[in-house]
């Protein structure tokens, strides 16, 4: 990754205290002086995906992994001492206020929000209209997975960065992720990106078909019948062939192999089915397992894999099978069920081998054979889901659609439905609303 200016940047728009009249850090600059022009409008979309993706146990596809894992058994704590890992994974009344999991994830997303509104905002800096195309599509990508990533893990949010932010509803925050996303793609599809933008952008994220594998993932999660042609549309036009990643080297490393798989000290996966049981267990010729875990590890080795196994290894953004259980999901979802088409792409998760998926990551099991019925259908894209996204964060949100037993139910699969919002929030906001109850 570009790590240069890019850190120093970020550090400043989120601090805006980085200058004085006595000394200016030739490292660092104004946040009127950074969006000024492309060059620096393209340092801050840099700028996003560091603050997004980097930072180890700070991060968020760290602590998204660990909030979504470990409050649905998908993960286990190796040490408890890691009190705050700890009680996420104990759940209910043990999360509280000043859990630093939940901080995390609320405190990263909403500055990637707050300053991809800023580079949104001053988009119209950069004269090149195919740089102005290329910022907008990056800045928007990022904006739509803070926004989504909030709507994952908590009932509301702020939506704008002042004080005393109102909070909007998690579906207010999935429809203006979607919303972003459309005008990205609109703008992105009249202007290709400038030959400038992309020598200077950090590589790894494939920007057409990333907004449209995003806005597929966040119509579904929206729900309704017209979300769902959405999801379903927007899912066929993304490129499986063509991976979108989040790039990682030895400054910038993979945050969930150097927090956690690469060591045996906070978390690993619960055991080879994934902490899954009874009718959800993989099916034992599943080839997805030994990619995911190491089916007899020593004693030393951490037993999850997965895509965090060095300092170097890049995060999807999205893998091929997520697209297809989005189409499988949505037929089967619509007001008027299309099973057929349902089947079909779940199959093409079922059948799909190592070989034929960009990252490796494949089923090899027989085509679906279970009733021809939503119910049943949908049970299999879930058990898909659980497996083909493991340790991406998604389990959680997963198991509450599908109305899998939560909290006070019956063999409960989840300890937790959204998390008690932070007390920095609280202490700074006075629109904050009330904790939900689980």
């Amino acid at each position: 990754m570009k790590n240069s200016i890019i850190l120093a940047v970020g550090l400043c728009l989120a601090l805006g205290a980085c200058t004085s009249k006595d000394y200016q850090n030739p490292s660092t600059t104004t946040p009127d002086r950074a969006v000024a022009d492309a060059d620096g409008l393209i340092a801050l979309c840099n700028g996003l995906q560091v603050r997004y993706s980097t930072g180890g146990a700070a991060s968020v596809p760290y602590n998204a992994a660990a909030l979504g894992g470990l409050s649905t058994r998908e993960l286990v704590i190796l040490n408890q001492g890691n009190t705050e890992e700890n009680n996420i994974a104990q759940g209910g009344a043990n999360v509280v206020n000043n859990n630093g999991v939940v901080r995390n994830v609320w405190t990263q997303c909403l500055l990637v929000r707050s300053n991809a509104d800023l580079i949104l905002a001053n988009a119209g800096n950069a004269v090149n209209p195919g740089s102005r195309s290329g910022i907008i599509a990056y800045a928007s990508i990022f904006r739509a997975l803070a926004l989504g990533t909030l709507a994952q893990y908590f009932e509301q949010a702020p939506l704008i960065t002042a004080q005393n932010a109102p909070f909007v509803p998690r579906a207010q925050l999935l429809a203006e992720a979607i919303s972003t996303l459309e005008t990205a793609a609109t703008t992105l599809a009249a202007t290709s990106v400038s030959a400038d933008f992309t020598a200077k952008i950090a590589p790894g994220i494939n920007l057409t078909n990333t907004i449209q594998a995003l806005i597929a993932r966040y119509s579904l999660e929206a729900g309704g019948t017209a979300n769902f042609d959405k999801a379903i549309a927007a899912a066929g036009r993304v490129n499986l062939a063509l991976p979108s990643v989040f790039n990682f080297d030895d400054i910038a490393q993979n945050p969930i192999f150097v927090a956690a798989f690469g060591n045996r000290n906070v978390f690993e996966p619960t055991d080879v089915n994934l902490g899954l049981t009874g009718i959800l267990a993989p099916d034992p010729a599943d080839r997805r397992i030994p990619f995911l875990v190491r089916l007899t590890p020593t004693a030393t080795q951490n037993r999850g894999t997965a895509f965090y196994t060095a300092n170097s290894a890049p995060i999807p953004v999205y893998v091929p099978g997520e697209i297809l259980l989005i189409r499988a999901e949505a037929f089967a979802r619509k007001t008027t069920p299309d099973l057929a088409n349902a089947v079909i792409e779940l199959n093409r998760v079922r059948t799909k081998t190592p070989t034929q998926d960009a990252f490796g990551l494949g089923a090899g099991l027989p085509a679906y054979s279970g009733p021809l019925t939503q119910d049943a259908i949908l049970l299999d894209v879930l058990e898909n889901r659980f497996i083909e996204l493991a340790f991406q964060g998604f389990r959680l949100g997963d198991s509450r659609r599908f109305g899998r037993p939560g909290p006070g139910a019956v063999g409960p699969e989840r300890n937790r439905n959204f998390y008690p919002y932070p007390r920095t929030e609280r202490e700074n906001n006075n629109q904050t609303p009330a904790d939900p109850v689980n």
